[in-house]
């Protein structure tokens, strides 16, 4: 009895946590957009006043707009090239595979910036462009491929971890029953594809509607998003009021889409044991202009941006007035905080996330030892989404929901990092989690049988196991933190400037000196996010998933 009790405390370190540092905060910024003004004498708005006034209207429906446009965008490019990866052998592939990941770990200010140093008026495209009169950055063009550069990842991993489901027997059979290769996908293949595929795309959704950074760079005055409206009523008009009703709409709105995400996940519970469709190599000159097709795709949307900042920060650091930031003082100062609060960010993230996934372990070793049969419990089920929580609530509001909250310590080191963690640690315990659960129990019951103690069964057996799993969410999770923005927009001293907010302050002043400054810091945010990342992840494995 004892042994089941101390398991229900395990979880009770992230539990409070999430209960102070988001769900309270969340809880407050309810509180004030239900009453707007009566605590902070404010300008009351009334909920349905976001859908009378023209302009706030406009923010909400754009951004609903841009997100849904980005999910139309990534699945028509996403599906032909996810099925070129599934469904065709040819060398490279799995540096491809490999190279989906990029997204997820260039900072979102430096992905702006790769897509302004492409398509802007200066840029290596967007300036002859604008030279012909056709000026990119007074379209939505910037935001909408900003978008799809972060989030066609997500649709062609998901479409090929579909694809890899299709059972290739009912496909032989539907062909020799004569259907033709385009009504075999249509009649066996998509039925199978779409709930992985409408998921992916309930994900992108969030990202691109609760969006900030790209946003704010991008959007400019007249396709900014509600997230960019809310920090500008909070950080420029001190319109708190009105700032916290369209952060409960934001909440509401996302909380909607996310509860879709989650009916969706439900129904892609471990499938039946299928034999899916072997790959081949390119027949015929209709597969290879498909595979041809694929990788122009990747390049123009996932690369072209990384090489365009590269480019420009290089000619600005040996051609241009870039040199001169790198020894600046600010400069030092901003990476000395970049690196300082991510490694502590990361090694708090590391522990809640650990302790995150083994609760959930114990949870459903707690659950089959009250009913004697396999399975997790409910409460075990809550805990897992539990880790989701912090992916569902945009950064912004998680910043703003705790400047409500904690308005004395607003300025304190441990609450920003705190924010850093709460965005950091889902990614460990998601992976580790993953990972505990295709481990056999009979190796650590072994163990135990031999008089090996829990924590050194852990240790020497447990955590060498779930090693990569946890080197892989480490990873992301480190680039979440050398990349995080919003949250020190709002809560970081000025003294405490990072990296990402010393670009966005060279950005804010004129002259080709302080553009130059900003690519080059952003070349530099880049390789310190893809060396932590490569670092700590370590040498792929051929039996590693991505994350």
């Amino acid at each position: 009895m004892r042994g089941l009790r101390s398991r229900y405390l395990l979880p009770a370190l992230p539990l409070v946590f999430l209960a102070m540092v988001l769900v309270a905060p969340v809880l407050r910024l309810l509180a004030e957009g239900l009453a707007p003004g009566a605590a902070l004498d404010a300008e009351p708005l009334r909920w349905l006043d976001v859908w009378q006034d023209d302009f706030l209207r406009w923010r909400v429906l754009w951004s609903f707009a841009q997100a849904a446009i980005t999910c139309a965008l990534a699945l028509v490019l996403g599906l032909p090239v996810a099925w070129v990866l599934a469904r065709l052998a040819f060398p490279g592939r799995t540096l491809v595979l490999r190279l989906l990941m990029l997204p997820f770990v260039v900072p979102t200010l430096v992905a702006a910036l790769g897509v302004l140093a492409l398509w802007g008026p200066r840029g290596l495209l967007g300036g002859p462009l604008a030279a012909a009169g056709l000026d990119l950055s007074e379209t939505p063009w910037l935001l909408l491929y900003g978008n799809l550069f972060f989030n066609l990842c997500v649709v062609v991993r998901a479409g090929v971890d579909a694809l890899e489901q299709v059972s290739a027997p009912r496909v032989a059979a539907a062909r020799t029953l004569g259907a033709t290769p385009w009504r075999a996908f249509w009649r066996v293949e998509w039925p199978v594809i779409t709930p992985w595929l409408a998921s992916a795309l309930c994900l992108v959704f969030l990202y691109c509607f609760a969006g900030f950074g790209l946003a704010l760079i991008l959007g400019g005055p007249d396709y900014a998003t509600v997230e960019v409206e809310i920090y500008t009523l909070v950080a420029h008009e001190l319109e708190l009021g009105q700032a916290s009703v369209l952060a409960v709409w934001m909440l509401a709105l996302t909380g909607a889409v996310a509860l879709a995400y989650a009916v969706l996940e439900k129904r892609l519970a471990a499938p039946g044991r299928v034999v899916p469709i072997a790959r081949q190599r390119p027949q015929g000159a209709a597969q290879w202009c498909a595979l041809l097709g694929a990788v122009v795709v990747l390049f123009v949307v996932c690369a072209a941006p990384l090489l365009a900042i590269v480019w420009r920060a290089l000619q600005a650091l040996l051609l241009g007035q870039g040199a001169a930031v790198l020894t600046d003082a600010d400069t030092l100062d901003a990476l000395w905080n970049t690196v300082r609060f991510s490694t502590l960010a990361l090694l708090l993230a590391t522990v809640l996330g650990l302790v995150h996934a083994l609760g959930v372990r114990a949870l459903d070793a707690a659950a089959q030892a009250r009913h004697a049969g396999p399975g997790p419990g409910a409460l075990a089920l809550v805990w897992r989404a539990a880790a989701f929580l912090p992916f569902v609530v945009s950064s912004v509001t998680v910043a703003f929901g705790l400047l409500l909250l904690y308005p004395d310590a607003s300025a304190s080191l441990a609450l920003l990092l705190a924010a850093y963690v709460l965005l950091a640690y889902p990614f460990v315990a998601k992976s580790l989690t993953a990972a505990l659960d295709g481990l056999p129990a009979s190796l650590a019951q072994a163990a135990a049988s031999l008089g090996a103690r829990p924590w050194r069964v852990f240790w020497r057996v447990t955590l060498p196991l779930v090693a990569p799993a946890l080197r892989r969410g480490m990873a992301f999770a480190a680039a979440t933190a050398l990349g995080e923005f919003a949250v020190t927009l709002f809560l970081a001293r000025p003294e405490w400037t990072t990296l990402t907010t010393l670009i966005y302050q060279h950005l804010g002043r004129p002259g080709q000196a302080n553009l130059d400054a900003a690519l080059v810091l952003a070349g530099l945010l880049m390789l310190l996010a893809l060396g932590a990342f490569a670092l700590i992840e370590g040498r792929p494995r051929e039996n590693d998933r991505h994350a």
